[in-house]
């Protein structure tokens, strides 16, 4: 009977084609698979929206080009007061030059670096003195700053990994400590960017996987902890985007690799060789030009978090092969999901 139950849902299943590997390790989308019920694409209705959009004011971190620049631009255009938070406007570079162009007053870049202490409290006290009333408060916070590398894990140094943590995981945390007092007063959103690898691991990918997974627990927590004071708190989770947000570039990927060769130690040059090592740089350049080009389901999905007076706890913003991937890797036995994915 249970059985019978839940084989019923998956009739609504339509796949032309279903390959869960390529044979380089190297994944591909599904052409056409639709879940009626389950979509994981990042459309959404406004049919329901909070009211005076022009009056609100969010702070967005890491515009300087990617998602954040993209989104910056885009909750302008539906006529939010927007703070592009910037980590080279002082050097007048990047995403800042082009805001600053659009000489709007609606449209504020400020210096941020979430690495930084001081700035990120700089940031706090300028956008609480400029908002028109701060006794109201700051309506949204995105998270988006992030970096990203790849390495096996006895590739990749302490280093490394620390410097991706600070940027991804504690960044956030410092952030959006520092924000959450003026977030309360409005009663507003926190909007922090995961991926899908803070909900599954991958090989290579481990320091990355790390930190977004931090910023899934912490997200978690937050909301639990908000949902008393009025504040609601989003996860959005994209499939893989590299191709958009320009993360790897050929360039990046040649510099990063022989870093990473000239840096590691002997004893683990010798074991795995290099023809190894250069393999799994090469699946790694497959994979950043296998992503999506269009950025527009992560930017819906954040401005949905934003406006609507009903947000959803978690989105989904990727194509359906990484959707059921994400669904099998996390709720099916690890020897299954391994097994189809990994070995």
């Amino acid at each position: 009977m249970l059985a019978t139950k839940l084989s019923r849902p998956l009739l609504n299943f339509s796949v032309k084609t279903l390959n869960f590997k390529d044979p380089g390790n190297v994944f591909r989308p599904l052409q056409r698979f639709s879940f009626p019920l389950l979509t994981p694409c990042g459309n959404r209705s406004y049919a329901s929206e909070v009211d005076q959009i022009g009056s609100r004011a969010v702070l967005i971190t890491g515009c300087d080009s990617g998602f954040g620049f993209a989104l910056a631009k885009h909750l302008h255009a539906k006529g939010l007061i927007v703070y592009a938070g910037c980590l080279q406007k002082d050097k007048g570079d990047g995403g800042s030059k082009d805001l600053d162009n659009m000489n709007s007053d609606r449209m504020r870049t400020i210096q941020l670096n979430v690495c930084d202490s001081k700035e990120v409290e700089r940031a706090v006290e300028h956008v609480n003195n400029s908002l028109e009333d701060p006794e109201k408060g700051l309506w949204g916070l995105v998270n988006n700053a992030g970096i990203s590398t790849f390495g096996e894990v006895e590739f990749t140094s302490m280093d490394t990994y620390m410097e991706v943590a600070e940027v991804n995981l504690w960044g956030t945390v410092r952030t959006t400590k520092a924000f959450l007092p003026l977030i309360r007063r409005s009663k507003g959103r926190v909007v922090n960017i995961s991926s899908m690898m803070g909900r599954m691991g991958s090989p290579a990918r481990s320091p990355y996987c790390i930190t977004k997974f931090g910023v899934e627990a912490f997200s978690d927590c937050l909301r639990y902890e908000m949902q008393p004071q009025g504040v609601m708190v989003s996860i959005v989770e994209p499939g893989n985007f590299i191709a958009a947000t320009n993360l790897y570039s050929p360039e990046r990927i040649k510099a990063i690799a022989d870093k990473m060769w000239e840096e590691l130690p002997e004893i683990v040059r010798k074991d795995y060789g290099r023809k190894y090592f250069d393999e799994q740089v090469s699946k790694m350049e497959t994979y950043c030009n296998s992503g999506s080009t269009d950025t527009s389901p992560v930017i819906e999905s954040v401005t949905h978090a934003l406006v609507s007076t009903t947000p959803y706890t978690r989105y989904h913003p990727m194509d359906y092969y990484w959707w059921l991937r994400m669904q099998i890797m996390t709720h099916m036995p690890a020897a299954i999901s391994d097994r189809l994915y990994v070995y």
